[in-house]
């Protein structure tokens, strides 16, 4: 009885775990709805009149109380979308602090550090003032750790760093290191000195004592925190967002701190807590599975970026359900590393999460034939990266014949040979081809400006554009023009260029597509669709970013085939 009682104790804590997966997927889907975007440095977005040309062509896009009211003001423009950026890089971080505290180097540290508090002063309103400024130093010093990285990189160098191949491949890297810790390979830990210096200055009077206990508890137990917390900078430092790294990192350190004043605040609590154990170790292992399969994301991006074509969708899946199967028999007890404890019994929260990942990983099964795995689309390669897709074919069965595929169009579009055809459809790859062509059968342009990392691109190719109301209009009624603003590859020296707007060197494919996008639309987000008139070269209608409700975004398009017409 009493042992069962000692299980029920733990089931709240190791549902933090679940919390923690479920948040992970929260974020992923919040994220959908956050435009991606690429470095803008050098770039002042001013506004600009129109030229025809495709090299310093600058626009001026108005927005009217109208565009506003009928939702087509563009996605970079919007501050609410700024602000849910923030918002989800501060759910990430806040998942990652409540994973922390499970971790064997801060669990044992909750009943020692807050008896300490408790028992060292008579009133135990001074243990609990101690305990909040204990609290509070914990986040001054997370945050601080997040405000220094962007002092030291700059916003703008850590926007570029989610296009970055090299970096994108030291991130994979880095990640794969932070797994093969939690899995026990090794220890990454800091300079002892370090450790020895913020417990020398413990015993100081005031906050100044109180601080240094919490820096030594950061720095002592960095083997455990350090991976969670290199990861959450690494997601934080190429979402974009100028105050990323700080905000991941006050939403680490408010769940990591806010036990230790809760605990102050009511000790008895403390008897509650299930006894450290074998458990502590599961749970690092468990994120070691999780940082490992965010690691081949980092992977994927490069080998787009620069179109090896290693790594294409289904060897990524296959990669996927290998893991999320390794992790399930792990949580049954199937698969065990040298310093875990014997699974003598199942426990109910150890058998749902089980469940949760072999789910996850049959789901997947699937898309290896081709099917659209819309819940996990923006992380996955590009469907048409795959060599086996049994559901494209089906997308134009029954439809009508396109005049992009009449024999005018048969001729091999520029820059073809480079990428991937979405979902069976001929875009083109080249402004001035692609507006040429549509000028020749008279049909309204969409320019879709996307990129390789781009992962709200990927999620609305994969459950917008294959709408069966959408698809049609993309196929039949305009020519699509995909423009990707992070290619790598070098344009002839015959097309290179100083831009007049950004007064850099344009020498790749991404470059110029990027200074097409900024000095005509004013904006740098992906994934951004402009309704061209192929004639006049100007919007028929306010441009947009991304739109997960097919309707709207059929409505969308059905306003520039009204307007051209």
């Amino acid at each position: 009885m009493s042992t069962q009682k000692n299980h029920l104790k733990k089931l709240p804590f190791l549902l933090l775990v679940l919390f923690s997966l479920l948040t992970v997927q929260v974020r992923a889907n919040t994220a959908q709805q956050v435009a991606d975007t690429v470095s803008s440095a050098g770039l002042e977005f001013t506004p600009i009149n129109t030229d025809t040309s495709v090299t310093p062509a600058k626009t001026v896009v108005k927005v009217t109380k109208t565009d506003r009211a009928a939702g087509n003001v563009a996605v970079a423009n919007s501050p609410v979308k700024a602000t849910l950026s923030l918002w989800t890089i501060f759910i990430a971080g806040f998942a990652g602090g409540l994973a922390a505290l499970l971790l064997p180097c801060i669990f044992p540290m909750l009943p020692l550090t807050v008896g300490f508090f408790t028992k060292r002063h008579a009133n135990p309103k001074k243990g609990i003032l101690d305990a909040a400024i204990y609290g509070l130093s914990i986040i001054l010093i997370y945050v601080g750790l997040g405000m220094l990285i962007t002092v030291l990189f700059g916003a703008d160098a850590l926007n570029a760093l989610s296009t970055n191949g090299i970096f994108n491949f030291v991130f994979f890297l880095l990640l794969v290191v932070f797994a093969s810790s939690f899995f026990g390979a090794f220890e990454i830990t800091l300079p002892n000195k370090w450790a020895n210096k913020a417990e020398e200055n413990t015993d100081r009077k005031g906050f100044a004592g109180i601080f240094f206990m919490a820096a030594a508890l950061a720095l002592v137990s960095f083997s455990c925190t350090g991976p969670i917390i290199g990861t959450l900078l690494v997601q934080a430092a190429t979402s974009g967002a100028r105050l990323g790294p700080a905000v991941g990192m006050l939403g680490f350190s408010i769940a990591l701190s806010f036990p230790f004043v809760l605990f102050a605040l009511f000790p008895s609590w403390l008897n509650n807590l299930p006894k450290s154990g074998g458990w502590l170790n599961s749970v690092k292992v468990f994120l070691g599975f999780l940082e490992l399969a965010l690691s081949l994301k980092f992977l994927s991006n490069v080998d787009l970026t620069y179109h090896w074509h290693l790594f294409d969708r289904e060897v990524f899946l296959v990669l996927w359900i290998v893991i999320a199967l390794l992790t399930g028999f792990y949580l049954l007890g199937k698969l065990k590393f040298s310093h875990d404890s014997d699974v003598t019994y199942l426990s109910v929260p150890r058998l749902f999460l089980a469940i949760i990942v072999l789910s996850f990983s049959i789901y997947m099964v699937p898309g290896l034939w081709g099917a659209p795995l819309k819940s996990i689309a923006a992380f996955l390669p590009p469907q048409s990266s795959q060599d086996f897709d049994l559901y494209t074919p089906t997308l134009s069965a029954g439809g009508t014949t396109s005049l992009q595929n009449t024999t005018a169009d048969q001729t091999p579009h520029k820059y073809a040979s480079l990428f991937d055809k979405p979902l069976g459809l001929n875009p083109f790859f080249d402004y001035k081809e692609g507006v040429a062509y549509a000028q020749k059968i008279h049909k309204p342009v969409i320019i879709d400006f996307t990129g390789h990392a781009c992962v709200n691109c990927r999620k609305m190719e994969a459950a917008v554009w294959p709408d069966k109301k959408v698809f049609p209009l993309l196929k039949d009624s305009y020519v699509l023009i995909q423009l990707y603003v992070d290619d790598k590859t070098e344009l002839p020296v015959s097309e290179q260029y100083t831009s007049t707007f950004s007064h850099r060197k344009i020498t790749t494919i991404g470059a110029l597509n990027s200074d097409i996008q900024a000095t005509r639309f004013n904006t740098n987000s992906q994934p951004y669709y402009v309704l061209l008139n192929p004639v006049t070269e100007k919007p028929l209608v306010t441009p947009q970013g991304a739109d997960y409700d097919p309707a709207n975004y059929y409505s969308y398009l059905e306003s520039g085939i009204n307007l051209f017409k």
